[in-house]
């Protein structure tokens, strides 16, 4: 173990990569990733649980406000993640892997269930590979961070199938670079209710509840048609434990994504 009790920015990264992908729930000192990573980062597993659990008294959206063990370098973090977004989780993610290939050599982490991005060829070269890396950090991290602070159930059905689930860019990826892994910017929605909130067939009013478009009214006399799309409309969003959506980029999506003719 070191002999500073001092975190190295490194160390701070990886936990912070660790405590966006955990459930709330399971920060605690038996959880066998957090042991993994305790191990990589030479720390104790009841120090990077402590740590998580710092990072959570700066979350507004948790109840652990008031615990008096965040640092300065807690706090700088934390504050610097919700300007830059995606600079910090490009480094969570690295120190993340970097750290755990002391360990076992990895590879970069891909989710087979993440179809967000698709690579139609091979990149060639170092910048094109560099540039792939990037990416599949970011969707790593987008991904990981919004599925667990749904808790894996989808916000409208609260469906629980991981493989069914998407992590649902409510600004699409291609339209705001600097919040593509913004959990924020995100919803866990199942891949049907993904794709009707990215056509623009679904929406949330500004009490986050199923705005539905007028498109939808067709088929209604189809039983499949009407409990799956035209009964959840007025259905409340179920909220995540941490990271709650941005009522500026919900404003967004019903301004130009939603469809709001037939």
């Amino acid at each position: 173990m070191p002999t500073s009790n001092r975190w190295t920015p490194e160390q701070l990264l990886a936990a912070f990569s660790l405590y966006c992908r955990l459930p709330f729930g399971k920060f605690h000192q038996h959880n066998p990733e957090i042991i993994h990573l305790a191990q990589a980062i030479e720390r104790t597993p009841s120090a990077v649980a402590m740590k998580l659990c710092n990072f959570a008294s700066l979350d507004p959206s948790l109840s652990q406000r008031g615990l008096e063990g965040a640092s300065q370098a807690d706090r700088e973090l934390w504050n610097a993640f919700h300007v830059h977004p995606n600079d910090i989780a490009l480094q969570a993610e690295a120190a993340y892997d970097n750290a755990l290939e002391k360990l076992t050599p990895v590879t970069p982490r891909t989710d087979p269930n993440d179809n967000s991005f698709e690579v139609k060829d091979i990149p060639e070269g170092p910048t094109e590979q560099l540039r792939l890396t990037k990416t599949r950090r970011l969707q790593s991290f987008f991904r990981a961070s919004v599925l667990s602070s749904y808790e894996y159930r989808c916000a409208i059905s609260g469906l629980e199938v991981l493989d069914l689930l998407i992590a649902s860019h409510i600004i699409p990826w291609s339209a705001d670079e600097q919040r593509r892994a913004d959990p924020r910017n995100g919803l866990c929605l199942n891949s049907l209710y993904d794709k009707a909130f990215d056509r623009g067939l679904i929406t949330f009013d500004e009490n986050w509840r199923v705005l539905l478009s007028p498109r939808l009214a067709t088929h209604s006399d189809n039983p499949f048609h009407r409990s799956t799309l035209l009964e959840i409309a007025g259905r409340p969003l179920q909220f995540p434990t941490r990271f709650p959506p941005d009522p500026q980029a919900m404003h967004h999506h019903r301004q130009h994504i939603f469809r709001k003719e037939n």
